[in-house]
C-alpha cells in the first residue's frame, strides 16, 4: 500500500479525488490533447449595428468600459480601474472569494495596494495574517544562508479579497458569480462578452446553464490564469502551439504536528538527482499549521512524473525534512498542481480589445509560481497604462501590447530553470545541481546584498548578474563549462541575446527622467507610447525592485535568531 493510501485518513476527504483529477489532466496536457476552442471571434462593424439582441440584454444596462473574466486575482485590477471611475464588470467562474491558504509575498510588495488607494494602512495590517523571520537558503552538501524579508509575509486571501470586492461594489462596479465564460465578439468599437449562468437552487449535481448574458465593453482583460481558453487560442495563434517550455510541479500541504519554529525556507534541498527530477522544498509557517511545499524544475514530456509519484517522494522525505512522523500529523489542505511557463514570454495578444493579464499573460519568470505575487508586482503599472490607453481610446492590439512587453530580465532567467533541470534521459552528475547552486548563492553572499536579495525575489539585474557570472567563472570555471554542456549552445546564445537586452534596459532606464519629464507636452497617443516604452525599461531591467526595495526594506517587524 502507497504511503498517500496509508494516510487517508489524516487528510480531507476529498483529497483522493482530486489528486485523480489532477494527474488525468496532467497526463492529457503532456499528450498534448488539449482541445482549443474558438472562444474569440471577429464581426465586421459596429458593435451597435448587431442585428437582434443577444439573450439577457437589457438596454442600457450592460455596457461596461472594461470586463474582467477571472475574478480571484482580477479583482485587484477591477478594483484599481473602478476606482479610476471606470465601468467595469467581473465575470467569476464560481465565488468571488479567497482560499484558506496564505500568499505568501515581500513587505515591499505590498505597497501597490497603499499606492493606488485599495487598502488603508490598517486594512493592510489586518490582511497580514503571519510573519516569519528569517529565511533559510541552501543546497544538500553546503552552506545554510539565512536572509530576512523576502516572501516572509502571509496574507489571508479570505479577508483580502472581501475588502476588496466591497469596495468594488461600493464603487459602482458589477460583478458576476457563478457565470462561465463562453465566448468573446470583437467589433471594430467594442466587444461582448458571453456568459452562462449556473442555477443556485440546484444541487451540483444536478446543476444546469441559466440562459446566456451578453454584455458589451471596450475592453475585454483576462485574467482566467494559465489556462485560460482565451489564452489557449491566442498562444496557439501566435506560437502554433500551447506546449510549454518548462513546468514546475508541486506537491504539498498544510499540517499540524510539526515542530514548532519561527523561521522557512526560500529554496532548499537535501537529495541528489533521483527520478531525472532535482526535488526543491520550501516552508514557512501558517495560522493552522506549517506549510511545506516540494517541487520539480521539468517539461511536459510524457515519460515525466505522475502527481501520485511526486506525492509519494514528498510523502517520504518530509519526515527527514521536517524531522517528524507521519502518523503526528493532521494534513489541513493537501496541494498539488503545475504552472507552465515559454520563453516566448509575455503573450502578445493577436487581437485589438483583448488583453491578458496576470498568469494567462506568462508575466512571470520559469522559475516562480507566478500569481499574487506577480500580479501585485505589475498592478501600479499595468493600472496606470489601461487608466491611458482608455482615456485615448487606443485599444487596438498593437497598443495593447505595450502593456504586456518583453522584459529582459525574466527571460534571462531561463539558463538558470534549464540548469535547475534534467532533460528526459539526460545523463549528469547526481550531485551536479545542488553543487551549481552552492557555488552561486557562495559567490552571491559575499557580493553582498544588492546582488543576493534581489536573486531571491526573482528579480536579475544587469551589474549584479554581471558580477556573479564573472565571480563564478573564476571560482568554478570547469563547472561553467559542464554547464554549458547540459544545457546546450542554443540556450547560451539565446540567454546572451537576452542579457544583452537587459544591459540596452538597464542604460535606457538611466537615461529616462528626462523624457519622463517631457510627456506631458506630447500628444495623447504620443505620451501613451512613450511612457508604455519607459515603463518598460524600468520593469524590465528590474529597477522597480530597487526602488520598493529603498521605500521598505528598512520596515520593523517582531524579529528572531536564526536557529
Amino acid at each position: 500500500m502507497s504511503l498517500f493510501q496509508t494516510l487517508r485518513s489524516q487528510m480531507p476527504a476529498e483529497t483522493p479525488a482530486q489528486l485523480e483529477s489532477m494527474d488525468a489532466f496532467w497526463a492529457s496536457y503532456r499528450q498534448s490533447n488539449q482541445a482549443i476552442v474558438p472562444v474569440v471571434q471577429m464581426a465586421q462593424g459596429k458593435i451597435g449595428e448587431q442585428k437582434g439582441k443577444q439573450k439577457g440584454e437589457q438596454k442600457g444596462e450592460q455596457n461596461f468600459d472594461v470586463i474582467v473574466c477571472g475574478g480571484t486575482l482580477g479583482i485587484f485590477i477591477a478594483c484599481a480601474l473602478q476606482c479610476q471611475g471606470w465601468r467595469v464588470a467581473i465575470i467569476e467562474r464560481g465565488i468571488l472569494r479567497g482560499r484558506e491558504q496564505e500568499w505568501n509575498i515581500s513587505r515591499q510588495e505590498l505597497n501597490a495596494f497603499l499606492e493606488l488607494g485599495l487598502l488603508t494602512e490598517l486594512e493592510l495590517e489586518t490582511a497580514i495574517a503571519t510573519v516569519y523571520n528569517p529565511a533559510r537558503v541552501g543546497f544538500n552538501g553546503g552552506k545554510e544562508l539565512w536572509v530576512r524579508d523576502i516572501l516572509n509575509i502571509g496574507v489571508d486571501p479570505v479577508y483580502l479579497l472581501e475588502v476588496l470586492k466591497q469596495k468594488f461594489l461600493g464603487a459602482g462596479g458589477t460583478l458576476w458569480e457563478q457565470a462561465t465564460f463562453t465566448q468573446a465578439i470583437i467589433y471594430t468599437d467594442g466587444v461582448s462578452v458571453e456568459f452562462a449562468r449556473q442555477d443556485d437552487r440546484l444541487d451540483d449535481h444536478d446543476r444546469v446553464d441559466r440562459e446566456k448574458i451578453a454584455i458589451k465593453g471596450r475592453l475585454l482583460l483576462d485574467v482566467m490564469g494559465h489556462f485560460s481558453p482565451i489564452a489557449k487560442q491566442a498562444r496557439s495563434q501566435v506560437q502554433g502551439s500551447i506546449k510549454p517550455d518548462g513546468v514546475c510541479m508541486v506537491v504539498g500541504s498544510c499540517a499540524k504536528g510539526m515542530p514548532e519554529s519561527t523561521y522557512g525556507d526560500l529554496i532548499y534541498s537535501f537529495t541528489p538527482i533521483q527520478n531525472q527530477c532535482q526535488y526543491f522544498w520550501e516552508a514557512f509557517p501558517a495560522r493552522d499549521g506549517r506549510t511545506t511545499y516540494m517541487f520539480t524544475y521539468v517539461d511536459a514530456d510524457p515519460q515525466r512524473p505522475s502527481f501520485a509519484q511526486l506525492m509519494e517522494d514528498y510523502l517520504f522525505l518530509l519526515p527527514k525534512y521536517q524531522n517528524i512522523e507521519l502518523s503526528q500529523l493532521e494534513f489541513k489542505r493537501v496541494l498539488f498542481g503545475f504552472f507552465p511557463s515559454y520563453q516566448n514570454n509575455p503573450l502578445q495578444t493577436p487581437w485589438d480589445r483583448i488583453l491578458q493579464v496576470g498568469d494567462s499573460s506568462g508575466m512571470q519568470s520559469p522559475l516562480s509560481f507566478g500569481g499574487f505575487g506577480a500580479m501585485v508586482r505589475h498592478l501600479p503599472r499595468l493600472s496606470k497604462g489601461i487608466n491611458n490607453a482608455l482615456q485615448a481610446d487606443l485599444l487596438t492590439k498593437g497598443n495593447l501590447r505595450s502593456l504586456q512587453p518583453y522584459q529582459p530580465n525574466l527571460s534571462v532567467t531561463w539558463l538558470f530553470q534549464k540548469s535547475m533541470s534534467v532533460a528526459v534521459n539526460q545523463k549528469i552528475a547526481s550531485d551536479r545541481i545542488n553543487y551549481l547552486l552552492n557555488v552561486t548563492f557562495t559567490v552571491m553572499e559575499k557580493l553582498g546584498d544588492r546582488v543576493l536579495y534581489p536573486f531571491l525575489q526573482d528579480v536579475v539585474q544587469f551589474i549584479p548578474l554581471a558580477q556573479t557570472m564573472l565571480a563564478m567563472s573564476i571560482a568554478e570555471p570547469i563547472l561553467i563549462l559542464k554547464i554549458m554542456q547540459q544545457v546546450g549552445i542554443p540556450t547560451l546564445f539565446d540567454w546572451l541575446k537576452h542579457y544583452l537586452g537587459l544591459g540596452a534596459y538597464s542604460f535606457c532606464d538611466l537615461i529616462s527622467p528626462p523624457l519622463e519629464s517631457a510627456i506631458a507636452n506630447l500628444l495623447p497617443e504620443q505620451q501613451y507610447r512613450l511612457q508604455s516604452r519607459i515603463d518598460a525599461w524600468h520593469y524590465g531591467s528590474g529597477s522597480d525592485y530597487q526602488r520598493n526595495h529603498q521605500k521598505n526594506h528598512q520596515r520593523n517587524y517582531p524579529r528572531s535568531d536564526s536557529p
